[in-house]
């Protein structure tokens, strides 16, 4: 997840287009969006309709997106996700501090604090499923931070560990060094990649650990070859689908504001990749989702 909000216009300068992109063909058996950021809004003010989560949940339901995952990456969305997950049946909440929090936390000596209190949301109540995103990004986040984010990682691996919970792994060109530290602990029982990035040979070794890999709207993209052949080495069995709205709409609509109710364009994706009929792939990627997340 970017929490930065997009520029207003493109490389050469026209005015981006910030419409929801319209419902997609409704799917033939329900799937679940396993990651979404419902609390923030990204689309045009003058055009958005107040597009809130009880907008979002029916319009995804009406294309058979029937059950949400929401995602806490600091305290106050965190407190926000489990509040929506106990007021909608078809939601449930993950809570996190974004790796690229950390190292601002740390350098304000508020990382442990904030770190106990994400652990006592966790245990607050059942619709908490998961614990997530955390990782590491270094993209955003340069050397200074690294350790920062590491320690705060290890602690989000802990608390899913001992909580019982699903732990989702934000990996930003940090391959190599999620890995190394995944490694190096006690890993929960469900571990989920969100937005899965890497590449064939990273999707291999996921495979192999049993890990979930979480696809969104970038397996779409006309460049994404090399993820589409990371997604060819994933046993559907071990798949799951997100949008990360707002943000990584599917093509065709790259760039506009992404949520639940897109998730077909990505399914059907999916479905096209691994050659499968569109039914099984449905099926298979909800049982998947109540493995990771457990059933609601």
């Amino acid at each position: 997840m970017n929490r930065l909000r997009r520029s207003e216009t493109t490389e050469d300068g026209r005015r981006r287009d910030r419409r929801r992109p319209p419902a997609p063909e409704p799917l033939p058996l329900p799937v679940t969006d396993t990651h979404c950021h419902m609390d923030i809004a990204d689309g045009d003010g003058d055009n958005d309709g107040g597009f809130g989560p009880e907008e979002a949940l029916a319009a995804a339901e009406r294309v058979g997106v029937s059950r949400v995952v929401q995602v806490g990456v600091d305290l106050p969305t965190s407190g926000w996700a489990v509040e929506a997950a106990e007021r909608f049946s078809n939601v449930v909440a993950t809570v996190a501090v974004h790796p690229n929090e950390a190292p601002r936390l740390a350098a304000a000596g508020e990382l442990d604090a904030t770190l106990a209190e994400i652990d006592r949301i966790a245990g607050s109540s059942d619709r908490v499923r998961g614990v997530g995103e955390s990782g590491l990004d270094h993209f955003r986040t340069g050397p200074d931070g690294y350790q920062a984010q590491e320690e705060s990682f290890r602690a989000h691996i802990e608390i899913a560990r001992r909580r019982g919970l699903a732990l989702a792994i934000h990996d930003r060109d940090a391959h190599d060094e999620i890995l190394r530290v995944l490694d190096d602990v006690d890993v929960p029982d469900r571990v989920i990649f969100h937005c899965f990035s890497g590449d064939a040979a990273m999707a291999r070794h996921c495979a192999e650990r049993g890990w979930f890999l979480s696809f969104a709207g970038t397996v779409t993209f006309k460049n994404a070859d090399a993820l589409r052949a990371a997604l060819r080495e994933a046993p559907l069995e071990q798949i799951l689908v997100e949008t990360d709205a707002p943000y990584l709409t599917p093509h065709p609509y790259r760039g506009r504001p992404n949520a639940s109710y897109l998730v077909p364009l990505t399914v059907r994706a999916i479905a096209e990749v691994l050659d499968r009929d569109l039914e099984s792939v449905c099926a298979t990627i909800q049982e998947n989702t109540d493995r990771a997340f457990e059933t609601w």
